[in-house]
């Protein structure tokens, strides 16, 4: 009998050790996936950057401020013009820098509003081997709005937000922090920093990326603290600050579920919300006149499938970013480029900052 009791303590002991080591294992393995997706440097498409020449009387100037862990942030102060209302710090979406975001600086410049842009832990020039976690985004944010309104560098003037998906998703959650901004335009945006990781893991792993969530958002917390314990909505609810929301119905990289839905849901009948919904604008260039855009990546596309080899296979990658940053350089339109915004949309972001920053 005593045997048998010991013989079982020993099974269950081993079953037990099974256990743990199974469960560090896809610790380890859901870590090394969250890295492989979020955690690397994201660096600006060269042939298609933009660059202030681009832009008549477009001015800025440099500064670096530092981020939660000490990391040196790199921004730029955009203006043109005079008689500038208010401050607009502008938070980026992830892939690259703000310099996606130069032809948005140029407008709000032109129109009387300073921009803050800056470049996010990871991202084009600032610091960082990553980004970290996607918390990271509110913590920069919370940063950047801290180095405009107490470094002495820039005037005394109201401070709104833009952000566009990951920005769009730390505009919002920042305002837990920074209740005192004025107004919020986000776009394309989400709720909560689980989302970006929960729309990408459906489209590469299905419904199984939902017994991941709670590791991973185990994982965001020890690495960002309280950066990733709060969500959108809770950015509301501790800010009086007027929102606007856009997103588009067929957006591909952050289903319109995540964000504009939610908010819609809870926030469709008060005034402080402003709510834009569009069908068929996708995501990267949803607040943009796709004509050109369109019309440019149907030459691309048409051009690409003449070439005489693999252009997705590891050995030619070189050959084919070559190849392709020189039909970029034939065949783009600068002009038309940098000036392919929706102007009548920020006609209206404009007016909308106007109506809250008195």
């Amino acid at each position: 009998m005593e045997k048998r009791k010991s013989r079982k303590k020993i099974v269950l002991a081993v079953i037990l050790i099974i256990l743990i080591l199974l469960l560090i294992g896809w610790c380890i393995m859901l870590i090394v996936i969250y890295n492989q997706n979020f955690n690397h440097r994201f660096t600006s498409d060269e042939p298609l950057m933009m660059y202030p020449e681009d832009f008549e009387g477009l001015q800025r100037t440099r500064y670096e401020f530092p981020s939660d862990k000490g990391q040196m942030l790199t921004g730029y102060l955009y203006e043109a013009g005079t008689d500038q209302r208010g401050i607009i710090v502008l938070a980026h979406g992830m892939g690259a820098g703000h310099n996606s975001y130069m032809d948005c600086a140029d407008y709000f410049a032109q129109n009387g509003y300073y921009v803050f842009a800056y470049d996010a832990t990871g991202c084009d020039e600032s610091e960082g081997e990553g980004i970290g976690c996607v918390p990271q985004g509110v913590a920069d944010l919370d940063h950047a709005i801290s180095f405009v309104e107490d470094s002495g560098n820039f005037p005394e003037l109201p401070i709104v937000l833009f952000g566009h998906s990951w920005g769009g998703y730390s505009a919002c959650n920042v305002l837990t922090y920074h209740p005192e901004v004025r107004a919020v335009i986000e776009c394309s945006g989400c709720n909560r920093s689980s989302d970006l990781f929960e729309a990408g893991g459906l489209r590469q792993a299905g419904g199984i990326i939902y017994t991941m969530l709670p590791f991973t958002n185990l994982y965001e917390r020890i690495r960002c603290g309280k950066y990733a314990a709060n969500s959108a909505m809770d950015g509301f609810a501790a800010s009086d600050a007027a929102v606007l929301v856009l997103h588009s119905a067929d957006d591909g990289v952050l289903p319109i579920r995540y964000g504009y839905d939610v908010y819609y849901n809870a926030y469709q009948n008060d005034p402080r919300f402003t709510f834009i919904r569009y069908e068929d604008r996708g995501h990267n260039y949803v607040f943009h006149d796709l004509t050109y855009i369109r019309e440019f990546e149907t030459g691309f596309e048409a051009w690409r499938n003449t070439l005489d080899y693999d252009y997705q296979a590891a050995e030619n990658r070189t050959r084919f970013q070559n190849d392709r940053a020189a039909y970029i350089q034939e065949n783009l339109d600068r002009e038309k480029w940098c000036n392919s915004l929706d102007t009548k949309l920020f006609e209206q972001f404009v007016s909308f900052y106007d109506a809250h920053i008195q």
